[in-house]
């Protein structure tokens, strides 16, 4: 058993949080609006005051935020975490702020404390069920002393040193949601020349875009087009003036869904008649 403390407890925070309960583990959590730590108590974690409570004795540290601007101020600001972080204490910063961010951060840890940047490929149904795909970027004895903690939440990948994981997490948001433009625009394709969406769909599923079709009609996926949103700025901050003309059309198309909070799969009009 080890004693862990999420920081955030939004809906993948949360999910994290019950999975490590469920693993054995002993689990404080804090949230900014306390209310919806409330459930995790019930579910038998500490609901923490603060950050630093939560933190205070704290074997691991995780950190699932939504920016790096949160991230920050969780951890160093009034009441944050990392002052009261135990000697030899380990950071895991799930959140997705892009590499940079995770860089910049390993500069200000006391040198007791070591960081693993573990971003993560899946949504909340697979974090409850233990089948995220974490990426892993530290040194080796820092990876390898969080991923007996990491196992449990899926298949732990070490990418290399600090920010690697957050480096290829970036990668990997950019197929999707590039994908998920190109699937957009293809079923609008059908619409004008007349093939029907069910043959459309059908037809698809053996197809290059095969992968984000599954993504975009898998239930209890919850990436919100905000994130997504977010997470394509940081792409675009680490492309600087290269063209990158598909990744700006993705963003473009981001910026114009109805609901910012709703799924992303919401972009993709699946509906048949």
């Amino acid at each position: 058993m080890t004693e862990i403390a999420v920081l955030g407890a939004g809906r993948m925070g949360a999910s994290i949080a019950l999975r490590l309960l469920d693993a054995g583990h002993q689990v404080a959590v804090w949230n900014r609006t306390a209310a919806r730590a409330a459930p995790l108590g019930q579910a038998g974690a500490r609901v923490a005051r603060t950050p630093a409570d939560a933190a205070r004795h704290a074997e691991v540290t995780v950190t699932m935020l939504t920016d790096a601007a949160a991230v920050q101020a969780v951890l160093f600001g009034p009441d944050g975490a990392v002052p009261a972080l135990p000697p030899d204490a380990c950071l895991v910063e799930m959140s997705t702020i892009g590499p940079t961010a995770v860089r910049d951060l390993a500069t200000r840890l006391p040198a007791t404390v070591s960081l693993v940047d573990a971003p993560v490929g899946g949504s909340v149904a697979a974090a409850r069920a233990g089948r995220l795909r974490v990426f892993a970027g530290g040194t080796d004895v820092a990876v390898a002393r969080v991923t007996p903690v990491l196992a449990a939440l899926g298949d732990v990948r070490h990418c290399g040193g600090t920010g690697s994981g957050a480096a290829l997490k970036l990668v990997l948001n950019t197929a999707l949601l590039v994908a998920v433009a190109g699937l957009a625009d293809t079923l609008a394709v059908a619409r004008a020349v007349g093939v029907d969406p069910a043959t459309a769909l059908d037809a698809l599923v053996g197809g290059p875009l095969g992968g984000v079709l599954a993504r975009a009609a898998a239930p209890g996926a919850d990436f919100p087009v905000a994130l997504a949103g977010k997470d394509l700025d940081l792409v675009r901050d680490a492309l600087g003036a290269a063209p990158a003309p598909l990744v700006r059309a993705a963003r473009t198309v981001l910026a114009a869904a109805e609901d910012p909070t709703a799924d992303i799969a919401t972009l993709v009009p699946l509906e048949t008649p």
